[in-house]
């Protein structure tokens, strides 16, 4: 899997693509434990992003950061009824799966590349988001100490974490992606804004506030009971 170069003519999918849904599938109706088949498909899938029915997937951030459970609901849409619902549902929308895996069977069952890029994914994505969140509660909690209340925490977070306003970092994002200018931003696009934000942060913080700011991010995570990790 690699950075998109332009789109795949519609319907077309790549060699690996076909590959790991007749993987899944065959894995399935082999009487491999649909999760594991699933890794095994996910190992195999090359393309970065696509279309399908009408909605785009896009797998890899910003070239780097590979969302593997975007793709896996995308593989399992292909495999309906024979999984159970509920195991199924679990993985997609609480990222817990079906059986636990230590972190060496996971990496090697969706290889070794992709796995480097899932951690890329969850310090670029998950643990940004969560450092946010962690700021954004500190900022509240500090005004209600004080006793005021109301006022915009969010943009007192972003702010706090990175020296700058939200909307001056966004316009500089869209300028070096060429995008129109505006708030309104797909999911893929906010995906992608978060991770430019991790990069822009570890560029211009020092090494001890990155590690700080990556110790109170996972503390958030797990507090808030974030989705299977991986790490």
């Amino acid at each position: 899997m690699s950075a998109p170069r332009g789109e795949s003519p519609p319907g077309k999918k790549s060699k690996g693509d076909a590959e790991a849904i007749r993987h899944l599938k065959q894995g399935i109706a082999g009487g491999k434990h649909w999760y594991i088949a699933l890794l095994g498909a996910i190992r195999l899938w090359d393309s970065p992003e696509e279309v399908c029915h009408g909605r785009r997937y896009r797998y890899l951030i910003g070239g780097e950061a590979f969302d593997w459970l975007l793709l896996a609901e995308r593989l399992l849409s292909e495999v309906r009824g024979l999984m159970p619902e509920r195991e199924v549902s679990d993985l997609l929308f609480s990222g817990r799966p079906p059986i636990e895996l230590s972190r060496t069977k996971f990496k090697d069952l969706i290889g070794a590349a992709k796995y480097k890029a899932h951690l890329n994914y969850v310090y670029g994505v998950v643990l940004e988001e969560a450092l946010l969140m962690a700021a954004e509660e500190e900022m509240r909690k500090a005004r209600s100490s004080m006793g005021y209340h109301g006022g915009d925490a969010a943009d007192r977070a972003f702010i706090h974490v990175y020296s700058a306003p939200r909307g001056d970092l966004l316009v500089r994002f869209q300028e070096e992606r060429s995008m129109p200018q505006g708030d309104a931003l797909t999911l893929a696009e906010m995906r992608e804004f978060t991770y430019w934000l991790f990069k822009y942060r570890m560029s211009t913080c020092d090494p001890e506030r990155v590690a700080s700011d990556t110790r109170k991010a996972l503390s958030h995570a797990w507090r808030v009971g974030a989705r299977n990790l991986n790490l």
